[in-house]
């Protein structure tokens, strides 16, 4: 992120010992670091609080698609379904209308045989 040499680390550390002093230089440093750490915990809750919204943003829209995708598998086997049963019981109406229609020759027979 900073682009400091070692160099310029050692301009800072001589500043702060000058300016702060030898006793209390140990405890802001340690402070420093206490600070840092927190500041890095946070940026990387912060990041993967971001990425997980991410991945819920695509988690949403994978499911999405998946219900459109079986709405229309649903009402595509529903409409051949649907004209399927409309073929058997037009098929099933054919056959009963040419059985009622034309006796076969078994009830034909029987039905000489009942004649007096």
């Amino acid at each position: 992120m900073f682009d400091l040499g070692f160099s310029e680390l050692m301009v800072i550390a001589l500043v702060a010992l000058i300016v702060i002093g030898p006793e209390r230089l140990p405890r802001v440093a340690r402070t420093l670091g206490h600070l840092a750490g927190r500041l890095q915990r946070y940026v990387s809750d912060v990041k993967a609080d971001i990425n997980r919204e991410v991945e819920l943003d695509e988690l949403r829209k994978m499911r999405d698609s998946m219900q459109q995708a079986a709405t229309g598998f649903e009402s595509s086997v529903n409409s051949e379904l649907q004209q399927t049963e409309a073929e058997l019981n037009a098929a099933v109406e054919g056959k009963a209308d040419a059985v009622v229609s034309t006796p076969t020759q078994a009830e034909g027979s029987i039905v000489e045989n009942q004649k007096p």
